[in-house]
């Protein structure tokens, strides 16, 4: 074939050796190091050198390996993370800064920050943040929000301590291979020569497909050695997260409902897939009418999507209470507006990949996902399998945010390792991905809000209708979340909202960090601040008048006695509200040029884990005969820190140290179901489940010792020491019987929160626990030019007991890079923006100083009092964004993302107007 001739020999030298190879004509560097040499420390996110997860050091300097041909580097010297950390004393100090600051969650990106870093303190000890920014500006991270990154690059103290229970803040348990380039993730578990798939998907939104001689064009290519359609699905060729609304094919069956669908799969070596063209395959298309936005699928006569679901109407979610019309009649102010939202993509730096081989008869996919046990339940139906042939080994995971909770490469490995018996990998290009991955729902929002002239919240009226694209997906979830969440955190007792979820050729609609609520809180927060400019009301009093507190109802009639902490966030804003609404006046009145400056206020709340449903968490431990603590901890880590604060938790209610206990990941062969990684319910829940645990461990081991509740248990040398009262006892674990799996003592624990159902108008108690939020965003704004610049964050959050502070400041940091993100430049136009160039998230450059304001309001049921977090965050980040924009100019952008061009627009219009 074209291409595949080798080079005779590039020599350079690698990490200090002398390496030969013989890539082939334009092989890219990146594949060389991967593939042929193995240094799999070096991450491939995009391979078009806009993330740049790939860089390393040539002859020093930093570039991005996807950029460069192999031939490029004859004679040249590289330098890749696993050899600066463990052999540079610079990069060593960097990677202890780094653990110490928390700069490394999922890890996906930290070796090219660590790299980049690296080149740039070579040349400069002492650096500036501007020199740190640019130095890294040519690395995304999509989870840290670079403020820690930062921090840690210019060697300011991290204040942690090395060990520690809930409460403590501590290194990551997991962060020492982050920084080292160890880390596995989906595409570095695989063996370089194993087989490789390539799907073949639609060019179109919506089409019909028929296929030509299969059989034949397979025996004319060169290395193929199956081709997967339909056909070729033993069991129910259908899947989604929600069973009852699980409508999506594994592969298209003769039409397809969004562009990037898939169709085939073709299988094959390395080379035969490297110069597989999918426009070669045999298949017809026959391109049909699409329908893009939510008034388009509504529209009379307008394509339908699936029969059974009328006018395209996936499902509908109300909560009601009062009478909002009334309510709204007899308001003394009233506000409404219309406000819209588009597709927002997750970016997650790591790609979906996996790998799949048999083993004794039994498929084992290893893969990166949120959901272990939410796969294997999936592939038991579309491989119609018994589970017990099924094991899904969780890889690390280079940043979820919601989206790897669907299934993507899963199926598809399954099926190729069956057919051929082979082991087979699949890593999706950064164009698929983007393509076919799930994304935040698109809204429209109409909301009309009233009040009495004292300020008071009186009637409020919320219709929402959300693009959930071909699939279902998390939609009916956001439909039935929205209406819960529309209020804010606020008391309205005269009350109705209304979500829609609607289908569209659009690539499916999902899970992503808020599930609808960040739409919802857009409308609300704006029109309240227009409530409060209509009342002549501060902005920050008028929310604390309405602001929800012990004893008061929400919206679904659920009172929290306790725990509800919307008010102290409010508060905790107070003395920065006046200040910098004071310091904008000033620069605004002494500044003639077209740069104003504006202050922005919002709150948010989150219900923590599913809404009205089951939501339980296993989690089992046990002390092994060697007298090592080894936690069967299922709650995937995705950067947020569940593998350290569910250790920390456990360790706290064992009565040991974090240090002495041993972690096992979510393998679905030996570990219990810790449920999936969303809604914010891992502390919560997973956490309440390894309280349990510990407990019951600690119990057994005290029974054991005869020794009360009171006793100290140490774990040393083996053995475990039971210290009563001045007097120890030695347990001799080497000298007890051990069970099946080696354990002496062995305990199982599960927690599921207690709520309940709520009526047909949304009546009830959907959650145990909300957590609570507000924020304040700084703006400058360009009034010429319509750019809008973020000056400062400040953010309160209630997280009832913070685990570990270092990770809770992460979340926050990096839940605000995705509000602004969202808010300012992030826009997913199917068939457009379907790379990390076309497609804007913030780099290191866009975010601005973040102040952490970190509030404990215990919760009732949260293990040791704490709250979940990552949701909570994003929410109050854009419409604190969009009233600070508002305060700058005059001009109300009911629009996001707020666009250079949307915002000269409406400058231009109020000027004219």
């Amino acid at each position: 074939m074209d291409g595949e001739i080798p080079d005779a020999g590039v020599a350079f030298t690698l990490n200090g050796e002398a390496v030969t190879v013989s890539p082939t004509t334009g092989e890219r560097l990146s594949e060389t190091l991967r593939e042929r040499l193995g240094a799999r420390d070096v991450k491939i996110g995009c391979n078009a050198g806009d993330c740049g997860a790939c860089s390393v050091l040539l002859d020093g300097e930093t570039v991005c390996a996807c950029l460069m041909t192999t031939q490029q580097a004859r004679g040249r010297e590289i330098e890749t993370v696993s050899r600066l950390v463990a052999d540079d004393p610079l990069a060593q100090r960097l990677a202890e800064s780094f653990q110490d600051h928390g700069a490394a969650q999922c890890g996906i990106c930290t070796p090219g920050m660590m790299v980049s870093a690296v080149a740039l303190l070579r040349r400069d000890s002492a650096p500036s943040e501007e020199d740190i920014q640019d130095a890294l500006a040519g690395v995304l991270c999509r989870c840290t929000g670079y403020r820690k990154i930062i921090d840690a690059v210019a060697n300011l103290p991290g204040n942690l301590v090395a060990d520690g229970g809930a409460g403590a803040a501590i290194r990551r348990v997991d962060g020492a291979d982050k920084l080292s380039g160890a880390e596995r993730f989906g595409d570095d578990v695989a063996p370089s020569d194993t087989l490789e798939i390539r799907i073949v998907r639609s060019p179109f939104a919506h089409a019909g497909f028929s296929f030509g001689d299969i059989d034949a064009w397979v025996a004319a290519q060169n290395g193929i050695e199956a081709v997967l359609t339909a056909d070729d699905v033993p069991g129910t060729n259908c899947h989604g997260v929600i069973p009852a609304f699980a409508d999506q094919p594994v592969f298209a069956e003769n039409h397809v409902r969004f562009r990037g669908e898939a169709v085939a799969a073709v299988v094959g070596t390395p080379e035969a897939i490297a110069h597989f063209r999918a426009e070669d395959f045999p298949i017809t298309w026959r391109e049909r009418d699409a329908v893009m936005t939510v008034s388009d699928a509504r529209a009379e006569g307008a394509p339908s999507l699936h029969k059974e679901r009328t006018g395209n109407l996936m499902c509908e979610g109300l909560v009601a209470c009062g009478d909002a019309q009334a309510a709204l009649a007899a308001a003394d102010v009233v506000v409404e507006g219309a406000f819209d939202t588009g597709f927002v993509e997750h970016a997650y730096i790591e790609p979906e990949a996996g790998f799949a081989e048999i083993v004794d008869g039994r498929v084992e996919i290893h893969v990166c996902t949120q959901a272990p046990v939410m796969n294997l339940e999936a592939l038991e139906i579309i491989l119609g399998m018994d589970r017990a042939r099924i094991r899904i080994v969780p890889t690390a995971v280079g940043g979820g945010f919601g989206s790897k909770l669907d299934l993507s490469v899963q199926p598809y490995l399954a099926l190729a390792a069956l057919k051929t018996g082979r082991p087979v990998r699949l890593t999706y290009s950064r164009t698929e991905s983007m393509q076919s991955s799930t994304k935040r729902h698109p809204s429209e929002i109409k909301l009309k809000i009233g009040a009495t002239r004292d300020g008071k919240i009186s009637g409020f009226d919320f219709f929402g209708a959300f693009n959930t694209g071909a699939y279902a997906s998390w939609g009916p979830t956001v439909a039935n979340r929205v209406p819960v969440h529309a209020s804010g955190p606020y008391r309205i007792a005269d009350y109705r909202a209304v979500s829609n979820g609607v289908h569209t050729h659009c690539p499916p609609a999902g899970a992503f960090r808020g599930f609808g609520v960040p739409q919802s809180a857009i409308a609300q927060e704006s029109l309240f601040d227009e409530l409060a400019a209509k009342l002549g009301m501060d902005a920050l009093d008028f929310r604390l008048l309405n602001v929800l507190q012990d004893g008061v109802p929400t919206v679904c009639g659920q009172v929290f006695e306790q725990g509800v902490g919307a008010k102290a966030c409010l508060e905790a804003l107070r003395d920065d509200w006046t200040a910098e609404r004071a310091k904008a006046e000033s620069f605004n009145r002494d500044n003639d040029t077209p740069r104003k400056r504006g202050v922005g206020i919002a709150a948010g709340w989150y219900g923590c884990g599913n809404t009205s449903l089951p939501n339980p968490s296993i989690i089992k431990a046990g002390v092994r005969a060697d007298g090592t603590i080894v936690l069967h901890q299922g709650a995937v880590d995705i950067g947020q820190g569940s593998n350290t604060v569910v250790s920390q938790i456990f360790a706290t209610a064992l009565g040991a140290r974090v240090s002495d206990v041993t972690r096992v990941g979510g393998d679905t062969d030996i570990t219990p179901d810790a449920g999936k990684t969303s809604a914010s319910r891992q502390t919560f829940v997973s956490g309440n489940a390894a309280r349990l645990c510990g407990e019951a461990l600690r119990a057994l081991i005290l029974r054991h010792a005869n020794a009360s509740d009171d006793a100290e248990l140490r774990f040393v040398d083996g053995a475990i020491t039971v210290l009563e009262e001045g007097r120890d006892h030695r347990i001799d674990t080497s000298a007890m019987e051990a069970d099946a799996e080696g354990y002496v003592f062995c305990a199982t624990e599960s927690y599921d929160p207690p709520t309940k159902p709520m009526d047909a108008k949304g009546q009830g108690s959907p959650y145990a626990q909300f957590g609570y939020a507000a924020q304040l965003a700084v703006v400058e704004v360009d009034t010429a030019l319509g750019t809008v610049k973020p000056i400062r964050f400040v953010a309160a959050h209630d997280v009832g007991h913070a685990i570990n502070p270092m990770l809770v400041e992460g979340q926050i940091q990096g839940g605000i890079a995705q509000g602004l993100g969202m808010a300012l430049m992030e826009e997913y136009i199917p068939g457009r923006t379907e790379n990390l160039h076309d497609y804007l998230i913030p780099t290191i450059g866009d975010i601005p100083p973040i102040t952490s304001i970190i509030l404990e309001v215990p919760d009732a049921h949260g293990p040791y009092g704490a709250k979940g977090l990552g949701e909570h965050v994003l929410i109050p980040t854009a419409p604190a964004l969009l009233n600070a924009i508002t305060h700058a100019t005059g001009v109300r952008v009911a629009s996001v993302p707020v666009t250079p061009a949307k915002l000269r627009k409406a400058i231009r219009s109020k000027t004219n107007g």
